[in-house]
């Protein structure tokens, strides 16, 4: 099967599709065949503009197409659970967009699916593909900063759009959903481990969401990870890493680019590390090709996402209830 190419469905007609698609393009294992929208006007205009082959005016109609591989799911987060299932019951591989959903109920659900119907469902975190992070990971686990005790990850910006679907309660809203995911994800990560316990506090807007979110997360050894995300504040993303001998500083860990550079400081001394980086979206398509089509796993597994879910929503029950939240 490696000889051949992935068919590529998308599942509405998302702004972050634009991200995804100059990468479907030029990978030479995959191809965008197909978008779905909730009209067939509105699907065929987006068609047209991004010249797609076909368009579909339900979701429904797109799965039923026998000649659509994989599906991306970028619909707001209330809604990952039942189209990713529902894909995953058509018989199409899932490539669906963080968080996987919003409840370790709801990921077990799609996982029962996915083993089921014998598909490859994986999560969309496309940092987790490039380069840099790659990298940091090999540079943690080979002692570059003794042992590590420490990690700070922020991710804030500021978001203006009224009615934007990210502050809808309902729809699965708020920053830790939208963009604390992201530090959260980066700390267990480099550590290879889960949290044992979490303490978050949350700013709530008038739509009801989250706003503004701060938490820390104990790992085993009495290690700590801090986060603090936000739509009210100044866009900033930025990872540290604090060892017993060194730091690792990171100033685009979540949307790195094609040159990046990475610093580690032991003591006085500081030292430059340049990164030759990729696409950004690119890693996540070509990780969808080889799960599909050389059997390999994918390198976002749903015990991953599980246990990042887990964490987001201890983080969150924690901040409701204002007291410290164990993670089983």
């Amino acid at each position: 099967m490696s000889d051949r190419k992935l068919r590529w469905g998308l599942l509405s007609t998302a702004r972050i599709n634009r991200a995804l698609i100059p990468p479907l393009r030029m990978s030479p294992r995959n191809e965008l065949v197909a978008v779905a929208s909730r009209t067939q006007e509105k699907a065929d205009a987006y068609a047209r503009e991004w010249q797609i082959p076909k368009a579909y005016g339900s979701y429904e109609a797109l799965l039923a197409d026998p000649d659509i591989d994989v599906v991306y799911v970028p619909l707001p987060n209330s809604m990952h659970e039942h189209w990713t299932i529902e894909a995953a019951k058509a018989g199409k591989h899932v490539l669906c967009e963080k968080p996987l959903a919003i409840s370790v109920a709801e990921v077990d659900a799609i996982r029962a699916v996915a083993e089921q119907a014998g598909v490859v469902v994986t999560e969309a975190f496309m940092y987790r593909h490039h380069p840099q992070t790659l990298k940091v990971k090999e540079l943690v686990d080979a002692g570059a900063i003794g042992q590590v005790r420490l990690v700070r990850g922020s991710f804030s910006f500021n978001l203006t759009r009224e009615g934007d679907v990210r502050l809808d309660p309902l729809l699965g809203g708020g920053s830790l959903w939208d963009v604390g995911c992201y530090p959260v994800s980066y700390a267990r990560f480099v550590l290879g481990k889960e949290p044992v316990e979490v303490f978050g506090r949350k700013v709530v807007g008038r739509s009801g969401v989250d706003e503004t979110f701060t938490g820390n997360l104990r790992f085993p050894d009495n290690v700590h990870a801090q986060i603090d995300c936000s739509f009210r504040a100044t866009f900033r993303t930025h990872v540290e890493i604090v060892g017993s001998e060194g730091a690792i500083s990171i100033p685009h860990p979540f949307k790195p680019g094609l040159e990046e550079q990475i610093f580690i400081t032991r003591g006085d001394d500081s030292e430059r590390i340049a990164i030759q980086g990729q696409e950004l979206y690119l890693g996540e398509v070509e990780d969808m090709a080889d799960a599909v089509l050389l059997g390999r796993p994918p390198r976002i597994s749903l015990a991953d996402s599980r246990a990042n879910v887990a964490a987001l929503v201890a983080l969150l029950e924690s901040a409701e209830r204002r007291q410290p939240v164990p993670i089983a």
